[in-house]
């Protein structure tokens, strides 16, 4: 991590769970944190847990990644105040818990795809105009799920599992796309399994049921954009152990 210090990580979704976890870790670590979320006061609050010198390296800025001109606003912002992007961890993500035939609405469709999937490619263009301008060999990192890899057997995840298929995709799709414009810029999806976080409150989860705790994530996170320019870290998936999917 030692070529990240002073460098600027940005971190979507970071008020709580994951987001919270990475961009507490990134600060520790040395790195120029701006933490994007809709409840900015509580990344405010995360400075309380980080030591002084951690504390002044975590920035928050408002953000709601399903919108296109917020999310436009704010990356002007981060350009203009701490001179771009070398590091972007798309982890803003939500969960309409409905069937997908019979239940919910048009709105939950659209919000659920609008944050996971093109809210992360509008924040990942961003990041990249900012890093080839700039000739940084920078890192997207995108959480993902396992059920961007599959279909768990799990009672009213509608249309989540397609969005994070969609991740699943958009990352080789830019590591090919990286590769073709001649640059070493590198992009990993981080797939957890269940994590003990917001996202799981309006599941159906029983107490018995095996679940990750964000730092699990954070640490993975935290080893991909850690590796040497020669190492490509393309899928990292992550379960807690007894999990059935």
């Amino acid at each position: 991590m030692d070529r990240w210090v002073g460098k600027v990580a940005v971190v979507t979704g970071s008020s709580s769970g994951i987001g919270a976890a990475i961009a507490k870790d990134l600060a520790k670590a040395g790195m120029i944190t701006v933490g994007l979320a809709r409840r900015v006061e509580r990344i405010e609050e995360l400075k309380k847990e980080l030591s002084a010198e951690a504390a002044a390296r975590l920035h928050a800025m408002k953000c709601d990644v399903s919108s296109e001109t917020e999310i436009d606003a704010t990356f002007k912002h981060i350009e203009q105040k701490f001179g771009g992007v070398d590091v972007l961890v798309n982890n803003a993500g939500i969960v309409r818990s409905n069937n997908l035939l019979d239940q919910g609405t048009s709105a939950d469709l659209r919000a659920v795809l609008d944050t996971n999937v093109t809210g992360l490619v509008l924040c990942s263009q961003w990041a990249y105009r900012s890093m080839v301008a700039r000739s940084v060999d920078g890192h997207i990192v995108h959480i993902n799920s396992i059920a961007g890899h599959g279909v768990p057997n799990f009672p009213k995840l509608s249309i989540y599992p397609a969005s994070k298929h969609a991740v699943t995709a958009i990352t080789e799709t830019m590591r090919q796309e990286l590769r073709a414009a001649g640059t070493k810029i590198k992009v990993t999806s981080v797939s957890p399994g269940a994590v003990q976080t917001e996202i799981l409150g309006p599941l159906d989860i029983t107490p018995e049921m095996p679940v990750l705790q964000s730092e699990d994530i954070s640490q993975a996170v935290l080893y991909a954009i850690g590796t040497p320019p020669r190492v490509q870290v393309h899928e990292i998936i992550i379960k807690p152990v007894g999990e059935q999917f």
